[in-house]
Order: C-alpha cells, then structure tokens, then sequence
C-alpha cells in the first residue's frame, strides 16, 4: 500500500488573458509523504503552498498548463525550496506571456512518469484549453488531475486564445474518458469528480455550443 497522500489547498487572485481579468479560486494539489512532495499548480500565493509543503522536500512543481492563474506563484516557490519548475513545451508561449524573464526549469512530455514517495503519476498531454495542457495520472491513488482541461460538468474553456473545441473533446475523449470509471477526477478549479460520472455525457458536451462555457477558467 502507499505511503503517498493527497493534500489541497484553495488559493484566490486573478486570471488575465485577451484583455480580461477575472476574480478565481484555484485548487492546488499537493501529493507525496511526510519527507517529499510534488506541488501540481502552484497558483497565486506561494507563501500559502510553501507553508503547506512545510518543511519535506518539494522534487517539482508541475504546471497542468500556461495560463497565469496556474503558473503565478510558481518562481516564488521554486526560489524559495529549490524546485524545479516543469511545464509542457507548447505552452511555453504563455509561459512567457506571465514570466517573460524566467525559464521554466523543464518540459514534460506525453508519458512521462514523475514518482514522489513512492508512487508513479503518469503525464497526459491533453490539448485543447491550451496547446500544452497536461493532466496527471496517478493509478495507484485511483486519481487523475485534469487541471482546466476536465472538470464536474464538462470541458474546460475553449473561447480564448490557444485554445480549440474539438482538440480539448479529443483529449477528453481518448486520454481520460479511457481511465478506470472509479478514477477520481481532481481540477484546477471547484468540485471534483469521477470519470464514471462525466463520460455518459461525451455527447451531450459536443452537441452543445462552446460559445460562453466556462469563460473564466
């Protein structure tokens, strides 16, 4: 059995892009033991998640994609416990747009297995809210975090820039709908979910408009 475990934290501030700013909660998620962790998404207030980290070894911080609201807090935490910073190479570009005088420290790429205290999460590349979204497959914890690319409901947004409907359907489709139905579902913003839960309405999302889901996230 192991030893890894989940933790969240809820951070608040702001999301920007294509000349908007909107108010957003986003979830933070923290896996590994009492000696090591990894940090997925380390949003806004990074004197929040450090504190969280407290004083085990924080091996990566993962970044599930580019936008701002997800990246923010991430060179304060690296510059703080010495993490590396690691984000997919095609969204590099809105990397630069958040940090344009800091590097990510390295780039994931589709199936690269990231182990902490034990246990392996698996890289998703899943396009579509972003050219370089990712999601983290954790078989042994029975969980996935999809960041904003699936989330209780439905797709992640798809009306902004470097982003594309029938990419991020794709993604869902092929790269999570697959996962055991007991998977739980963990986002980048509100409640979690199940696969079971999400893939009877496959359908019903492609029918729908895109036009105004999910426009802050």
């Amino acid at each position: 059995m192991t030893a890894a475990r989940i933790e969240h934290v809820v951070t608040s501030g702001t999301f920007s892009l294509d000349g908007g700013t909107w108010d957003v909660d986003n979830n933070v998620w923290i896996v590994g033991d009492e000696e090591e962790v990894i940090v997925i998404d380390a949003a806004h207030d990074a004197e929040a998640i450090a504190a969280a980290v407290g004083d085990r070894r924080l091996r990566a911080i993962v970044c599930t994609h580019g936008h701002d609201d997800h990246i923010d807090g991430a060179p304060a935490l690296a510059d703080a416990t010495g993490a590396p910073i690691l984000i997919h190479l095609d969204d590099r570009l809105l990397w630069n747009h958040t940090h344009p005088d800091r590097n990510p420290d390295g780039y994931l790429s589709d199936m690269r297995r990231i182990t902490v205290a034990g246990t392996e999460l698996t890289v998703l590349h899943t396009p579509g809210h972003t050219p370089g979204a990712i999601s983290l497959y954790a078989r042994e914890l029975g969980t996935v975090f999809t960041g904003d690319t699936l989330f209780a409901g439905g797709p992640g947004a798809t009306g902004r820039s470097y982003s594309d409907f029938p990419t991020i359907i794709r993604s869902i489709r092929d790269r999570l709908l697959v996962l055991p139905p007991e998977t739980v579902v963990r986002t980048g913003h509100g409640e979690s979910t199940t696969i079971g839960t999400e893939a009877p309405h496959l359908e019903e999302w492609i029918g729908r408009s895109n036009r105004g889901r999910r426009g802050s996230r």
